[in-house]
């Protein structure tokens, strides 16, 4: 039999196995209610994870108790109404009380759902579950982290294109010095010793050979010493580094005339929030860049793109144009790849419609990894639908979507986005 220890490390009081089990066990309840909660985000807040509620009868534990067991007699006194056999009904509830456990509350309070945080990587896990970025080229995925190689030093393990030649010279000087030093220090004081024996007349002949002798062993010890030695050698060290090469920027694209409502608004905004939140997962950085307009385009903050109030008609090319050249200016494609989320309740001028099609197959879709068109309204398409219509027939990488309604805000990103089937 097998046994498998988890060591993972929990935060203090907590329990990761226990958690996960939890997580998995009210996946569905937990799912409903981060979907509601996008609303509460901010477009670039993900720094932060969620409180989620879910009610409290959701949650019960079946619970194994010791039963008594056996058979049992049991004398219950001022008994006149049943005999040994009957079957006790189950009294009636006092007060007209519900069904439900726990005892009522006499200040219109009770407890009624449960409270819990999730993380950031739980909050994403659980909103972008069986998603994925469609139409991404393969290269793309595999470079969304590139490394660079950076000096980190001095190594003894290397290839001999890293020598380092100077630290490796050094180290060869410091073991000969001293493998060799004492040697050295012998053999001159033995060589001004001779000098001394030769230069001074009667001095013993056997004592001069010996030093002789000495000295010239010395020296073959200190001429065995190798120059440099493998143990020497020393190697440029070199690590590498992850960079952010593959960064992206969410072009939000949004029509503030008139006849876009602040209802309007706050569901783009939901949409918006959602796609942020999904390319930040693939991405490690992210620009966003909000676009606005009615009949001119002006790039503003998050703030005033969905809360400032505008009146007048909608010219949508005058969002593409600006768009292009903001792009053609900061985010050049062969360094940056670029998203795009239009939304609109439909409006535009006629005759603008058919010049929107043509800035969007000259200079946005080729430039565009994936490009998604939301239509907000309960009204009948417009031309402007059937353009684009008309273009998505031709563009794998452009997509266009109906919202009625808040509740179809998160159905149709998971459409935009699902994961396709391996053919």
């Amino acid at each position: 039999m097998a046994h498998f220890i988890d060591r993972r490390l929990n935060s203090k009081g907590k329990s990761t196995v226990n958690r996960q089990r939890f997580l998995r066990r009210y996946k569905q309840q937990i799912k409903k209610a981060v979907s509601d909660s996008v609303t509460k985000r901010s477009v670039t807040d993900i720094n932060s994870g969620e409180k989620i509620s879910i009610p409290a009868r959701n949650i019960t534990e079946p619970m194994f108790h010791h039963g008594s067991g056996g058979k049992r007699e049991r004398v219950h006194p001022g008994n006149d109404q049943f005999s040994s056999g009957d079957r006790i009904e189950r009294p009636p509830g006092s007060g007209g009380g519900g069904a439900g456990q726990g005892q009522a509350s006499n200040s219109g309070e009770g407890q009624d759902s449960f409270e819990f945080d999730i993380s950031k990587d739980e909050y994403l896990d659980v909103l972008f579950d069986d998603l994925a970025l469609p139409n991404l080229q393969r290269n793309t995925l595999d470079k969304l982290v590139e490394y660079k190689t950076f000096r980190a030093g001095v190594t003894t393990d290397g290839v001999p294109a890293n020598i380092h030649i100077v630290r490796s010279l050094r180290q060869s000087l410091a073991r000969r010095t001293a493998m060799s030093g004492s040697k050295r220090r012998r053999v001159k004081a033995l060589e001004q010793e001779l000098a001394q024996l030769q230069d001074t007349p009667g001095s013993c002949a056997d004592k001069i050979s010996a030093i002789k002798a000495e000295i010239t062993e010395l020296k073959r010890k200190i001429a065995v010493v190798p120059f440099i030695d493998t143990f020497d050698l020393r190697y440029n060290a070199f690590v590498k580094r992850p960079i952010p090469t593959s960064r992206a920027v969410m072009f939000c694209l949004m029509d503030v005339s008139g006849s876009m409502d602040q209802a309007t608004k706050d569901m783009a905004k939901r949409f918006y929030i959602l796609l942020y939140l999904f390319l930040t997962r693939t991405y490690k950085s992210l620009d966003v860049v909000f676009i606005r307009h009615h009949t001119q385009a002006k790039e503003v903050d998050e703030h005033e793109f969905f809360y400032s109030q505008e009146t007048g008609g909608t010219i949508v090319s005058s969002a593409l144009k600006l768009m292009h050249e903001i792009q053609q200016e900061r985010y050049p494609a062969n360094e940056w790849n670029i998203y795009a989320a239009q939304a609109s309740d439909g409006d535009n001028w006629a005759d603008d419609s058919p010049q929107c099609k043509q800035l969007m197959e000259k200079h946005i879709l080729p430039v565009c990894r994936y490009y998604t068109y939301i239509e907000i309204t309960n009204r009948a398409h417009q031309t402007l639908w059937r353009e684009y219509e008309a273009l998505a027939a031709t563009a794998p990488h452009f997509a266009l979507q109906h919202i009625r309604s808040i509740e179809d805000i998160y159905p149709v990103f998971r459409e935009l986005f699902r994961k396709q089937q391996a053919a």
